[in-house]
C-alpha cells in the first residue's frame, strides 16, 4: 500500500475515532474542518516524520507552530498510535519520550510529562484503549495499563495495571468494575478532584 493510501486511511481512521468518541460531532467534515485535537495530530505525524528521520530543528520548529495554532503541544519524538483524539485539546502536553497506544483519548487539559532532567525514556506510556480527564497529569517514565482511566485532575505518578481507574492527588488505583463505562467514570462526581 502506498504511502499516500495510508495517510488517506490514517486520516478517515480518526475522523470516525472522533465521531465515535465525541457525542456533540456532527458530521465527518466539521471534525476535519475544525477539531484542533485533529489537527494536531495530522501535524504531529508530519513533525515525528521528519524528527525520525533526524531533521530535527525543522520538526520542533513545526511542531511549535503547531502548538501556536492549536493550543496543543505534542513533541515531535512522542510516539502517538492509531484512532487518537484529543477532545477540545488546549493545554495538552505531550513530552518528547511519550509513547501513546491506539484507542486512546485524552481531554483538555492533560499532561504527559517528565519528572526527571536525565536523559533517556522521560515521559508515560500509555497503553491501548485508555482515556484521561481533563487536567489530569501523568508524570514520569511510568506505564498506565491498557483500558484504564484516568479520572479529572489526577496525579498519576505510578504504574497502573490494565484496567484500572486512577483518582487523586497522588492518583490511588482500584480495578475496574465489570461493565464500568468509560464515560461514565469520568464525568461521575466521585472520580472529579
Amino acid at each position: 500500500m502506498s504511502r499516500v493510501r495510508r495517510a488517506l486511511l490514517s486520516v478517515r481512521e480518526d475522523i470516525a475515532a472522533a465521531k465515535l468518541r465525541d457525542p456533540a460531532a456532527r458530521s465527518g467534515l466539521e471534525i476535519a474542518l475544525l477539531y484542533p485535537g485533529l489537527h494536531a495530530l495530522w501535524a504531529h505525524r508530519v513533525w515525528h516524520f521528519l524528527w525520525v528521520r533526524r531533521v530535527r530543528f525543522l520538526a520542533r520548529a513545526g511542531s511549535q507552530i503547531t502548538r501556536w495554532l492549536t493550543g496543543i503541544e505534542i513533541h515531535p519524538g512522542a510516539t502517538i498510535g492509531r484512532r487518537f483524539f484529543i477532545d477540545h485539546g488546549m493545554g495538552v502536553v505531550i513530552g518528547e519520550t511519550a509513547e501513546v497506544g491506539d484507542d486512546v483519548m485524552l481531554y483538555h487539559g492533560v499532561t504527559l510529562g517528565g519528572r526527571q532532567r536525565e536523559g533517556g525514556k522521560r515521559h508515560p506510556t500509555i497503553e491501548d484503549g485508555v482515556a484521561i480527564g481533563a487536567g489530569a497529569k501523568v508524570l514520569g517514565p511510568i506505564t498506565i495499563g491498557a483500558h484504564s482511566v484516568v479520572g479529572a485532575n489526577a496525579v498519576v505518578t505510578r504504574d497502573a495495571p490494565v484496567d484500572s481507574v486512577l483518582v487523586g492527588v497522588p492518583a490511588k488505583a482500584r480495578p475496574r468494575r465489570v461493565g464500568e463505562d468509560t464515560r461514565a467514570i469520568l464525568t461521575a462526581p466521585d472520580y472529579v478532584i
